[in-house]
């Protein structure tokens, strides 16, 4: 337990779930996608969707998506922010029955065309969960570096991936593993207690049967 258990976060509105968690998740969502983002299609799940309106869960959500932080002043006005800035914003609802109560579906386009979908979940004084990205598992917290390896189910992928982590001095503070089936589609989750080098991610993309890598970095990139 620590002192936000207790007091709660440094934040601007009414909740830590329905607001300070909804930003955190779009700004992790935002630094998933690695450029700036064009249009955001946000559909909202559970009490996220019954109440999140009184307690501001879309400006929240759309704050993070603009990298603004819980405490910043500015969350009331994202709306009109993101019209400025060129972000486009559609929301809706869906059945995430399956998740959190506080989830969001956001589907994300961004300037140089990558499409990105992800599922979060607020789970309490702020705390929140990455559940999905694009359609597979993937479950952290946005607390480290992390690195989302897509991958075909084969043998000596993962000895290969944290082989190259360790030659770079890169130490694992967690790894979970998802697989579709049998040699089929799966996902290596790798939480880092560093940051992982641009070139080691670069490496890791041309290893044969690597099919995509998304990085979750704690600093916030210069393009965006």
């Amino acid at each position: 337990m620590n002192v936000f258990d207790i007091i709660g976060p440094v934040m601007v509105g009414p909740s830590s779930s329905h607001t300070a968690g909804a930003v955190k998740i779009g700004k992790a969502a935002r630094k998933l996608m690695g450029e700036k983002i064009i249009n955001a299609q946000l559909l909202l799940s559970g009490s996220f969707y019954a109440t999140g309106k009184g307690h501001g869960t879309p400006k929240a959500l759309v704050a993070g998506l603009l990298g603004m932080e819980p405490d910043d002043e500015r969350i009331p006005d994202s709306f009109e922010i993101a019209k400025k800035e060129g972000m486009k914003l559609k929301f809706g609802q869906v059945d995430l029955h399956e998740r959190h109560s506080n989830s969001v579906q956001l589907i994300l386009e961004g300037a140089h065309g990558r499409i990105l979908e992800v599922i979060g979940e607020s789970i309490g004084g702020s705390r929140i969960n990455i559940a999905e990205i694009d359609g597979l598992e993937a479950n952290f917290s946005g607390d480290f570096p992390t690195l989302v390896v897509h991958n075909s189910d084969r043998p000596g992928h993962i000895a290969k991936v944290t082989s190259l982590l360790s030659n770079q001095g890169i130490n694992i503070a967690a790894m979970r593993l998802y697989r579709q089936g049998r040699g089929q589609n799966a996902v290596m989750i790798l939480e880092c207690d560093q940051e992982v080098p641009k070139d080691r991610i670069d490496a890791l993309e041309e290893m044969d049967g690597i099919e995509k890598v998304t990085y979750y970095s704690l600093e916030e990139a210069d393009e965006l």
